[in-house]
């Protein structure tokens, strides 16, 4: 069956320091990912590799990022001129955490078609080395001019920033997942207290995990109850996340991973032992938020998972380890709560513990379903990258069992012709609050945010005095909308 154009990961590597670890470099992200990339590459030619394609970084991801250390005008190709590479293509992807897998799916679909031998998919943040060096006199400059063709394919944010949401102080991802996990919450009746403790629950295997991942950013074992408990080091951040539960950035972190042809593999040397082959695939883009039925879900992950376990062959019962994509709970659940599966959800730790480089992290993931694929030899392994807000999610299944290549199904096509709720931007009248968020600033300030339907129908933004939403069970509850040149606000009926 070992078609000669079937794609194969063939290398996988991870790198990463923490302040004040011995042997503590400050590496600069393109020196972090030259790591990892020559990990990946451990006895392969670097010249055999004819794409390389980056991750955006976070200081290149909106058009207002700044990189104040300096950054590379070229990233792929400062990468590949580290490890001794000049490939024909380079690419840096858009924006979004569903990056690392949706890379790794296009590069192996090029090479089933012929259209590469080798291809390299590399990715690195040092967010923690930056804040910490960034006041100092001797702080290094980690600008680099490097020449060659690049494929930039821009920032890409459809899905993931919304001006509605940012005119209403709905900044930044811990405020704006908030929304899907406090509408998840009412939708199974739960209180405060008992949904809080679920997330604990859910999240306190991820740190063991993540205490024994010698490149975890906190490798550190909580309970349940330590996660969620509001302490001094465990401040609010949004209604209903605490710091520790919500994704961690101050990282130190570069991955990469390594694909070819089977041809390309024998003729390399590399023993078939170390092959992982991608059992089935999915990229697919939800609705905007606005526009969803259901606050409490994306149900487009959902359909990305279930087409690649379809494409393999295989239920939920048979993936022996799964990496879903963990900046919140919410981004579990979502998952978890149509897909029953059994295994452990986390091969790194997770995004707040081992750490979320960016829009990097599912390199990692994949890197770690690589270790374990060649460690259970038949084994799969699932990896579920997500970005922006529940938006776009990309699904993969690997395993050393040859499989073809194969294609998914017309998913966005699916997605595009579900109903969409309609807008307003300006909302006068009775309404009811469909899901709501306090935003906790860190001099104290308070801000209520909802997203409400009035009554014909149209869902609104708007803000509300906190103790709106702390008092009772804010959702369902009637309001009364007014507009304003300041945006939306709403008060109780």
């Amino acid at each position: 069956m070992n078609d000669h154009r079937t794609p194969v990961l063939v290398g996988a590597g991870q790198v990463s320091e923490r302040l004040g670890d011995p042997g503590y470099r400050a590496r600069s992200p393109v020196d972090l990912a030259a790591g990892a990339a020559a990990l990946a590459l451990a006895g392969v030619d670097p010249r055999e590799i004819d794409v390389i394609a980056a991750v955006r970084q976070f200081e290149i991801s909106t058009p207002r990022a700044v990189a104040l250390l300096g950054r590379s005008d070229n990233f792929p190709r400062s990468v590949a001129r580290r490890v001794g590479a000049d490939p024909a293509r380079a690419i840096l992807d858009v924006t979004g955490g569903q990056s690392p897998q949706r890379l790794v799916t296009e590069l192996a679909a090029a090479i089933a078609a012929g259209e590469s031998a080798a291809a390299l998919v590399v990715g690195a943040e040092a967010i923690s080395t930056v804040a910490h060096l960034i006041g100092r006199a001797d702080r290094p400059d980690f600008t680099e001019h490097t020449p060659g063709g690049l494929e930039d394919r821009g920032h890409g944010l459809d899905g993931l920033v919304d001006a509605e949401l940012d005119r209403h102080g709905l900044r930044g991802a811990p405020a704006q997942y908030a929304l899907f996990e406090n509408a998840r919450r009412a939708r199974l009746g739960q209180t405060r207290e008992v949904y809080a403790h679920g997330m604990g629950a859910l999240f306190a295997p991820f740190t063991r995990v993540a205490a024994a991942n010698p490149h975890a950013a906190a490798p550190t074992e909580r309970t349940a109850e330590e996660l969620v408990t509001v302490s001094e080091r465990n401040r609010v951040i949004a209604d209903p996340y605490t710091r520790y539960v919500v994704a961690r950035e101050k990282v130190n972190q570069g991955a990469a991973v390594l694909l070819t042809s089977v041809a390309t593999a024998r003729r390399l040397g590399i023993p078939s032992g170390r092959w992982v082959y991608v059992h089935g695939h999915a990229d697919v883009r939800d609705q905007d938020l606005l526009h969803r039925p259901d606050l409490s879900r994306g149900p487009a992950a959902v359909l990305a998972v279930t087409d690649a376990l379809a494409q393999a062959g295989a239920t939920p019962a048979d993936v022996a380890a799964a990496d879903l994509y963990s900046c919140f709970p919410i981004a579990v659940t979502n998952v978890t709560d149509t897909i029953p599966l059994t295994c452990p959800l986390t091969l790194t730790g997770g995004l707040p513990f081992f750490g979320g480089p960016g829009n990097a992290y599912s390199l990692h993931a994949i890197a770690e379903a690589v270790a374990f694929c060649r460690a259970h030899p038949g084994d799969l392994a699932l990896v579920g990258a997500n970005g922006g807000l529940l938006s776009k999610y990309s699904a993969g299944l690997y395993a050393t069992t040859p499989a073809p290549w194969r294609e998914q199904s017309d998913l966005q096509g699916q997605v595009d012709a579900w109903p969409k709720v309609p807008t307003a931007t300006e909302a006068d009248g009775p309404a009811t609050i469909e899901t709501y968020t306090i935003r906790h600033s860190r001099d104290g300030r308070r801000t209520g945010i909802v997203l409400a339907r009035l009554d014909d129908g149209r869902r609104f933004v708007a803000t509300a005095d906190p103790a709106l939403l702390t008092t009772g069970e804010p959702i369902g509850a009637r309001v009364v909308a007014r507009a304003s040149s300041e945006g939306n606000r709403v008060t109780a009926a």
